[in-house]
């Protein structure tokens, strides 16, 4: 990672494999199956909802005051056992990704780990069927929601270390986009599928989308479980071109494969990074910083829509859709600028942009159309941030040793995903309202942004 880089591995005038770069963002289309269902809009929230509270308390709700305060104190232990899941899997990925990003490269491997780890993620998900509305079901919801996020994050170490084989150097920042925005539109699809086959009721009481599928918790919420079967489906068939297509990175014989030596190497060579490309570490940092705020716009923003504009359920799904378009588009197109100006110019003007739109997001009123404009603003800048990033952390890493880099870069993203929930949560109890989570977010931001002025444009970057 901290050698010279190879020049012949990205030989001049080398063309892109549209073939192979199609199959690859096609794994970021399916993708959506685990983050935009599972982890954001679908299944999180349901786990979180009044699905998993004692139904005599939800009966009592509304007569009695006492009864109101127990349901919200079942709610807020829903949501603390789902984000302690999802913390215990951010240490586990923490501790192994960098292993298993080098231990790929390593053994030539990188594709075979992106496949196990799918598999992993696409159980994870077809197992989350079989969680029943009821208090029971929910430690069993966390913990799938943990396995599958540990997966994940374990794939997209593989994934992301695959860029360098499907675009050579000059374009590596528009297939990154490429990427990031199938990923976007690949959630638009889905959110679409499962709104109108399984969550919409189009006005027929007790049903839930075209296959008039029961809706009520006494039913056993099949809307929600059938949606999540079909979203595992979704993931494996959309992952299917990326394992026949894109080919098996060469191994490196000239270095050990064992998982004690691929501790032992990282540990020298973050040693290393530190005494000769200090750069390099200053912007793992940053990103992870900046990455943490990125992620928490989307995670907090529906609570933020519903709490404070009043937006509905299905308000807040045709918000997503309408984000997650703005958002892909902005990502292609900002492809061509990361080629032309560079990763750290897209990366930094995109904060700035996130910075000034959420700032606008606490002064604005709670009118509903205020919040579209604005949350929209800022889909415009979300995807470009991560974009940018992930190529950029390409170019700076020498050739044929992308996924120990990846390793690293999941690592310090998973070190840093206390901070923005830390902060938005600090924020809103000081000042007595949802709104101020969002200063508690703009605060990483900010924070991520600062950091980036400390971070040069690498001369091993390959432009």
């Amino acid at each position: 990672m901290t050698g010279s880089p190879t020049t012949a591995a990205v030989p001049p005038g080398a063309r892109t494999d549209r073939r192979a770069l199609l199959s690859w963002a096609l794994w970021d289309w399916g993708s959506a199956a685990f983050n935009a269902v599972v982890t954001t809009f679908v299944f999180s929230t349901y786990l979180a909802s009044r699905a998993f509270v004692d139904p005599a308390l939800v009966a009592a709700e509304d007569g009695s005051a006492g009864a109101a305060a127990a349901v919200e104190r079942a709610l807020a232990h829903n949501a603390a056992v789902v984000s302690a899941a999802l913390t215990v899997a951010g240490v586990v990925v923490a501790l192994v990704a960098p292993a298993v990003g080098r231990l790929a490269d390593t053994s030539g491997h990188r594709r075979r780990s992106v496949l196990i780890a799918t598999i992993g993620v696409a159980l994870s998900i077809a197992c989350m069927v079989f969680v029943a509305p009821s208090q029971p079901f929910l430690v069993l919801g966390a913990a799938l929601i943990g396995i599958g996020t540990v997966a994940y994050e374990i794939a997209c170490v593989g994934y992301n270390a695959m860029l360098g084989q499907v675009a050579p150097g000059p374009r590596t920042g528009r297939a990154s986009a490429l990427g990031w925005a199938a990923g976007y539109f690949g959630g638009i699809v889905l959110l679409v599928v499962l709104l109108v086959l399984c969550i919409q009721d189009f006005g027929v009481p007790g049903a839930a989308g075209l296959l008039q599928l029961p809706a009520t918790v006494a039913t056993g919420q099949w809307d929600v479980r059938v949606a999540i079967g079909i979203a595992a489906v979704w993931l494996v068939v959309s992952s299917v071109p990326l394992f026949l297509v894109v080919p098996e990175a060469p191994a490196d014989p000239s270095r050990r494969g064992t998982l004690w030596a691929a501790y032992a190497d990282l540990g020298r060579d973050v040693a290393a990074l530190w005494r000769e490309r200090r750069n390099v570490l200053a912007f793992l940092v940053a990103s992870a910083v900046f990455r943490d705020g990125v992620g928490a716009v989307f995670t907090f923003g529906g609570i933020i829509a519903a709490q404070v504009f009043g937006f509905t359920a299905s308000g807040v799904i045709l918000f997503a859709i309408a984000a997650n378009v703005v958002a892909g588009v902005s990502t292609a197109l900002s492809g061509r600028f990361d080629d032309r100006f560079g990763s750290r110019a897209v990366i930094v003007v995109s904060l700035v942009g996130l910075v000034v739109c959420g700032s606008a997001v606490l002064a604005a009123g709670s009118a509903q159309s205020a919040f579209w404009v604005l949350g929209l603003l800022l889909s415009v800048f979300v995807g470009p941030v991560q974009a940018s990033s992930r190529a950029w952390l390409v170019k700076l890493a020498t050739p044929g040793r992308e996924g120990e880099l990846f390793g690293l870069y999941a690592t310090t993203g998973r070190a840093a995903t206390f901070i923005a929930p830390a902060l938005f949560g600090v924020a809103v109890s000081i000042g007595g309202s949802t709104r101020y989570g969002i200063l508690g977010i703009v605060v990483v931001l900010v924070v991520g942004l600062v950091l980036m002025a400390f971070v040069r444009t690498d001369a091993r970057a390959r432009p």
